[in-house]
C-alpha cells in the first residue's frame, strides 16, 4: 500500500467520515475504500482523479474483479461521499452508473421442518438460541449480544439494543419463550451475557459447563452457532441450504401466513422501510393482541423440548 495516510485529501476524507453518524466498522470500511482506490491509481492523487477515471475504477471492480452488485455498491458510496459530498463534484457519474443487485428469494423452512430440525439440535446452549432467533426473527449478531437486562419480563418483550444500523427495538416474548430463557440463564447465571462462550479447555480446567459459562467474558462465538446449525441440519436430512438467517426468514414467513401485518412484521425485523419485507408476503392488517397470539403458536408448535 503507498503512504495514502499521509495524503492530505485522505485526512480531509478522515475527519470528514468521522464527524458523520457511521457506526465504527462503517467508517473502517469506507477509508479502507478509498485507500484501494488510491492503490490502484498510484501515480495520481485523490485528488487529480477525474469522473472518467473513478468510472474506469468501478467497471474494473465491477467486470475485472467480477465482484457481486453489493460489493460494487459498498465502495460505490465512499467514493461518491468523497469526490461529490466533500469535494462537490457533482458528476453525471452518480446518476448514470447503476448497480444491479440480485434479490434472490429468501430461503424458508416450513413449520414442520423448523420443529424438526430444533429437534435434531442435541446441545442445550444451541436449542435454545436457535428458538429465540426463530421466536423473535433476530438476526444471529443481535441474539448473541443479547444481555440478561435486555428481557423484560413484566412487559413480555426482548429489547434488540444492537440491531442493524445501530437501532434498538423490542420484540414480544411468549410466556413459554421467557420460561425457557430464565431456566437457561438460572443455569449459568454469567454477569454479563445471555448467551455467554465455554472457552476453549474449560474441561482441562476442571470446572463444569455452567462454571465456565458463569466465569465467561465473551458471548458466544458466531463461527460456534454456524457450526452447530450445520451439524444439526446435516443429521437432520432437510434438502435445503438453509442458515441461522433462514430461521429469521420463517419468522417473518409463519408471521405473514399466520395474518400478522407486514407493518407489524417490518417493526419486530427492524427493517428501515417495509420494501425490505416486502420480499415475504403481502399485506394483511390485523390487531397486535392477535399477532401476539400467532407468534406464540409458532413457539409452541416448534418448542417441544
Amino acid at each position: 500500500m503507498s503512504n495514502i495516510k499521509e495524503n492530505k485529501t485522505y485526512q480531509d476524507f478522515y475527519v470528514y467520515v468521522e464527524s458523520q453518524t457511521l457506526r465504527p466498522r462503517t467508517r473502517e470500511t469506507y477509508l479502507l475504500w478509498i485507500r484501494r482506490l488510491a492503490d490502484h491509481y498510484p501515480n495520481s492523487t485523490l485528488k487529480q482523479l477525474g469522473e472518467r477515471k473513478i468510472f474506469d475504477y468501478l467497471v474494473y471492480i465491477r467486470d475485472k474483479r467480477g465482484m457481486a452488485p453489493s460489493t460494487v455498491n459498498q465502495g460505490l458510496v465512499p467514493i461518491r461521499m468523497l469526490y461529490r459530498d466533500m469535494l462537490g463534484r457533482d458528476w453525471k457519474l452518480w446518476r448514470q452508473f447503476k448497480v444491479r443487485r440480485a434479490e434472490p428469494l429468501p430461503v424458508v423452512l416450513s413449520r414442520a421442518e423448523v420443529r424438526y430440525f430444533l429437534k435434531c439440535v442435541k446441545v442445550n446452549r444451541y436449542k435454545i438460541i436457535f428458538a429465540l432467533i426463530y421466536h423473535c426473527g433476530l438476526r444471529i449478531s443481535e441474539a448473541l449480544k443479547l444481555r440478561p437486562s435486555d428481557i423484560d419480563g413484566d412487559r413480555l418483550v426482548l429489547r434488540v439494543r444492537e440491531g442493524k444500523g445501530g437501532k434498538p427495538r423490542e420484540v414480544p416474548l411468549a410466556p413459554d419463550m421467557l420460561r425457557r430463557l430464565r431456566r437457561y440463564y438460572a443455569y449459568h447465571k454469567n454477569p454479563r451475557w445471555l448467551f455467554p462462550a465455554v472457552g476453549r479447555g474449560w474441561k482441562g480446567n476442571c470446572v463444569s459447563l455452567a462454571e465456565a459459562m458463569y466465569v465467561s467474558k465473551k458471548p458466544l462465538s458466531s463461527s460456534a452457532v454456524q457450526l452447530a446449525i450445520q451439524s444439526a441440519r446435516a443429521s437432520s436430512g432437510i434438502n435445503k441450504p438453509f442458515s441461522c438467517h433462514s430461521l429469521r426468514h420463517s419468522f417473518a414467513t409463519h408471521l405473514l401466513e399466520s395474518g400478522v401485518s407486514i407493518r407489524q412484521v417490518s417493526r419486530y425485523l427492524g427493517h428501515a422501510s417495509l420494501k425490505a419485507t416486502l420480499v415475504y408476503l403481502h399485506v394483511t392488517e390485523i390487531s397486535e393482541d392477535i399477532g401476539r397470539e400467532a407468534q406464540a403458536k409458532l413457539l409452541e408448535e416448534a418448542l417441544r423440548f
